[in-house]
């Protein structure tokens, strides 16, 4: 099982920046991709940046450009740097793995990010 812990939600102003961080734990050696989701309330979860074991990347359209998923190896960590953060970024934004072989997925807890004046 995958344990991920995540980190560096909060509020923000428009136009303002985060970075997330997701700590994976356990059985780490399985993980194929991790990626960051988010949901508005009301909404169904979407995806909003994956990288995959060999290090490429996939954003949503409506945050290219605007955001950056990276990894640390050493660390166990994956970051999702938000610059230029829009209202319609408020969300709940959950970190996930997908298991190497049967592709399950696991989910961190979520972390509340708002932007807003």
């Amino acid at each position: 099982q995958v344990q991920l812990v995540e980190s560096g939600g909060g509020l923000v102003q428009p136009g303002g920046s985060l970075r997330l961080s997701c700590a994976a734990s356990g059985s780490i050696f399985s993980i194929n991709a991790m990626g960051w989701y988010r949901q508005a309330p009301g909404k169904q979860r979407v995806l909003v940046a994956e990288i995959t074991r060999g290090g490429s990347t996939k954003y949503a359209d409506s945050v290219k450009g605007r955001f950056t998923i990276s990894r640390d190896n050493a660390k166990n960590t994956v970051y999702l740097q938000m610059n230029s953060l829009k209202p319609e970024d408020t969300a709940v934004y959950y970190c996930n793995s997908q298991s190497l072989g049967n592709g399950y997925r696991y989910w961190g807890q979520g972390t509340q990010v708002t932007v807003s004046s």
